[in-house]
């Protein structure tokens, strides 16, 4: 490639206004993979920063500072007069391709010794921002995120002694910082009061129960869910081996009745059941736990949508518990960012501690920045102003969407409001939500069909799961507007 052949060498960029990235990384990337893919020869110079800045379209100082940093960093040289050399020590360490196998001799399948149980396809599109009408569930809203705030906490994270702080390994500890945020501003609120030895950080809520599905449960481990029910909680606990028992929900939640004497776990989502968003009765929680303790089994608690301000207060069912029967799971990913993957335990201190070994073994410990950065935003009271916000922007949203449902799809049963961050309904018998979803999508309205969340993954379950977490208040009466349209269509009918 010839020095003033400017536009082959435009041709190894590919700039992007969509990327999120600056220009400046832009440019810093492309190099490099070039240079990482040996497109680029030592011998020859790279463009001049005018010419390639013109044949780009870029500032001249874009491509200056993207050179200069990437002199810094070793992969190029600047030579006098002569201009940007690739470093040849970047070549020389450069991975050398490996060369190409023949035909796959391993049969994987045979050696696996761990069936996954079926997965249910993910309503989440990777394009849902795009979406017109996005009623989707569990996903931020950009214009509800905390960006200035979350910024700040990051700057800090890294500051020079902060970075002494977080950057050593770890091992199996946690940031004190965020252990005595969670202690004394998450958990408070659903009246659960703990010592730092009985918290430990996870990644998510997901991770939390991998790692107790690990621990505690195996072949021939029964476990009682709701259903229809958390359907990752199932999939995890299907993979541990376990045998799944489907108990029934009402308007009050479990039904505690249905619970075989002989489980060894119940799997619950009492402040807001998943998917129905019914809470449990202060009656039934009662009954649980003394279920729990006469049959000798143990209540793991999923605090799913619980950090809001919303219609069903309700205290957790560890914060009752007397017998040290009941694990908490909780996440910040339905408050501050599901990207961020930070979640919690609380439990006995025994079981803390075996779950930090376990957690030793399997990733050490979550990123400490982040631990850091997400201290930072409790201490200083960043979180407890965006629940506020959330709630009352949440609120509204509910009543937009209970109010255009009532009024455009009125032969929809709507499950009672008992906040959160979702509506569930009930179509008209006969009604195909699946296929109801697939066709709403072409139309820009992100809706989620409930067939995933029964444990037999009814195929032509009637049922929606709507979100409101990340779709405008005035977008959701056109949007529902839209989906009637669809569900006047009788090939929407099984």
């Amino acid at each position: 490639m010839a020095k003033d052949d400017a536009t082959a060498w435009a041709g190894l960029f590919r700039l992007s206004t969509e990327t999120g990235q600056t220009l400046q990384a832009q440019i810093r990337q492309a190099v490099v993979a070039a240079i990482l893919d040996r497109q680029i020869s030592a011998s020859m110079p790279l463009p001049s920063c005018r010419i390639l800045a013109q044949k780009l379209g870029v500032a001249r100082g874009t491509v200056v500072l993207a050179f200069q940093q990437l002199v810094d960093q070793g992969f190029l040289v600047a030579r006098e007069r002569r201009g940007h050399f690739v470093n040849p020590e970047m070549l020389s360490a450069a991975t050398v391709a490996s060369p190409k196998r023949s035909a796959e001799t391993v049969d994987w399948k045979a050696r696996k010794r761990v069936a996954f149980s079926p997965i249910p396809a993910s309503s989440k599109s990777q394009d849902w921002m795009k979406a017109q009408y996005p009623f989707v569930y569990g996903q931020f809203d950009p214009s509800l995120f905390p960006t200035a705030e979350w910024r700040e906490c990051n700057r800090m994270a890294l500051a020079v002694l902060e970075i002494r702080n977080w950057a050593a390994d770890m091992v199996d500890r946690d940031d004190p910082l965020l252990i005595e945020q969670i202690q004394a501003r998450l958990l408070p609120r659903r009246g659960i009061f703990a010592a730092p030895d009985e918290i430990i950080v996870t990644l998510g809520a997901q991770n939390a129960l991998y790692m107790l599905a690990t621990l505690l449960m195996g072949n021939g481990s029964k476990v009682a869910m709701e259903e229809p029910g958390y359907s990752d909680a199932r999939s995890i606990f299907k993979l541990a081996g376990c045998e799944i028992v489907p108990i029934g929900v009402d308007s009050e939640g479990l039904i505690i009745d249905q619970i075989p004497a002989d489980v060894d776990y119940v799997f619950t989502t009492p402040s807001h059941q998943c998917p129905t968003m019914v809470p449990l009765s202060p009656t039934r929680r009662e009954a649980l736990l003394e279920r729990a303790q006469r049959d000798d089994f143990v209540i793991i608690e999923d605090g799913y949508d619980s950090q809001l301000f919303d219609n069903s207060p309700q205290q957790a069912l560890r914060s009752m518990d007397q017998g040290g029967r009941v694990i908490y799971v909780g996440s910040m990913s339905k408050t501050l960012a599901p990207g961020l993957r930070i979640g919690y335990v609380v439990a006995s201190r025994e079981l803390i501690a075996e779950l930090r070994t376990l957690r030793r073994f399997m990733f050490r410990h979550p990123p400490a920045n982040n631990q850091r950065a997400v201290a930072l935003f409790l201490s200083l009271g960043h979180h407890d102003s965006l629940i506020r916000r959330l709630s009352t922007a949440f609120e509204e949203r509910r009543r937009c969407l209970v109010q255009a449902l009532d009024t455009y799809m009125p032969d929809w049963e709507v499950a009672p409001d008992a906040g959160g961050s979702s509506v569930w309904l009930r179509g008209p018998e006969g009604t195909n939500a699946a296929l109801l979803e697939a066709r709403a999508a072409k139309l820009g309205i992100m809706v989620e069909s409930g067939d995933r969340f029964f444990a037999a993954g009814i195929a032509d379950a009637p049922y929606l799961r709507l979100g409101i977490s990340s779709i405008a208040a005035h977008l959701i009466e056109p949007g529902i507007k839209t989906l009637a349209s669809l569900t006047q269509l009788r090939a929407i009918a099984a």
